[in-house]
């Protein structure tokens, strides 16, 4: 059976071709059928916006300039001598990396003797933009967004092998980025260790460090307690940032491991066992959008 078309349908379908996207009009027992090509979606799909890996919206970056935290203890804890503490063993607070792609990361710490270098090239290959941070974790302040196939320099790393974090060489600030992300010409463990020492946190200029309060062992599980330190409203980078950053340094399986543990809590628990040449330590920072105040070191309960 042929197909008529009305007047208008023809009309319709003279001005769509002319548009850049064709919709034909059908009229057969007054059902009208509309077609689009692929044209008006992929003008649809165009239009949508880049994700920041981490969920981290491009915000403008902070402008304070950072300085050297201070080296000493804000305040003598009381310690539960290890084996006879009572006090209820809380599940560990692990950080947890905002959703983002499955990337396999781009470098697997090895044993094997790395010879070392200034510095090394690297490129971002998230589909994206790559969140760039203060402080060598998902949990410290924001500080920029890199696109992809943006050029970078690698200047550093932290002094665990286990944390994949890496430390880029800005034009007027240096941040930190995660190696799973970019594509490395190297290893990522040739590069200075520079965190804790040559990096360091922004200083928040408003407030004051907290003040470690009790440090408990049970067996393998250490516990430690601070005072509060009550933010202004407005002083958070935004709903997701989390007060206190509380950095370890712990023995796991024979091997020291950097952790970065972030809570809105003024409680933590973390596992630490014996087998380590290094001494755990560790030390906690009062997160605000301004910068971070401390540290305060936690005197460990060995």
């Amino acid at each position: 059976m042929g197909t008529e078309w009305s007047e208008a349908a023809k009309q319709n379908h003279r001005t769509a071709r002319q548009g850049g996207a064709f919709f034909a009009t059908k009229s057969d027992g007054g059902i009208q059928t509309t077609m689009a090509l692929a044209a008006l979606l992929a003008g649809f799909l165009s239009a949508c916006g880049s994700a920041v890996v981490e969920g981290v919206p491009a915000a403008p970056s902070h402008t304070f300039t950072a300085a050297p935290p201070s080296s000493t203890p804000t305040a003598t804890a009381t310690i539960t001598p290890t084996g006879t503490s009572t006090a209820t063993v809380r599940p560990s607070e692990t950080p947890t990396e905002p959703a983002s792609p499955t990337v396999t990361p781009s470098e697997t710490p090895t044993a094997s003797p790395v010879a070392p270098v200034e510095s090394l090239r690297a490129r971002v290959t998230v589909d994206g933009f790559l969140s760039c941070r203060y402080g060598p974790g998902p949990a410290y302040l924001y500080l920029d967004a890199l696109k992809t196939g943006t050029n970078l320099i690698l200047i550093g790393r932290t002094d665990g092998d286990n944390w994949n974090w890496v430390y880029v060489k800005g034009s007027k600030n240096n941040c930190w980025v995660h190696a799973g992300f970019i594509t490395i010409e190297g290893s990522r463990l040739s590069l200075p260790i520079v965190y804790p020492g040559v990096a360091v946190l922004p200083r928040s200029p408003y407030y004051a460090p907290t003040v470690v309060l009790e440090v408990t062992r049970e067996q393998d599980r250490v516990s430690v307690r601070w005072l509060d330190v009550p933010l202004r409203a407005g002083d958070e980078e935004d709903e997701r940032m989390l007060h206190y950053v509380v950095e370890v340094w712990r023995c796991e399986g024979g091997t020291v491991l950097f952790e970065p543990l972030a809570t809105n809590e003024t409680d933590i628990t973390f596992v630490d066992q014996a087998g380590c040449g290094t001494p755990s330590h560790g030390r906690i920072f009062v997160q605000e959008k301004h910068g971070f105040a401390g540290p305060a070191e936690i005197p460990w309960p060995y």
